[in-house]
């Protein structure tokens, strides 16, 4: 395991953690918020291999229906 010291928002803490996927590059950490942990896995599955900038992409064209945008910390 690797842990990374950083302030994370309450409002993510508050989400049930088994809503959330994490993904990081060399200078972003990105946690995806879905309605059930079934699209979670489904997302999991689809994005295998993505790189960044196509995983933003099939999350806001398939999952993001509420916002329709991305959230920046």
């Amino acid at each position: 395991m690797i842990c990374i010291k950083t302030q994370i928002p309450k409002e993510i803490c508050d989400i049930d953690d088994e809503l959330k996927a994490i993904y990081h590059s060399h200078d972003t950490v990105c946690i995806w918020v879905f309605s059930s942990r079934e699209d979670r896995n489904n997302f999991l599955d689809e994005t295998a291999g993505m790189k960044k900038e196509e995983r933003e992409a099939h999350y806001s064209e398939n999952y993001d229906q509420q916002n329709k945008k991305l959230t920046r910390y």
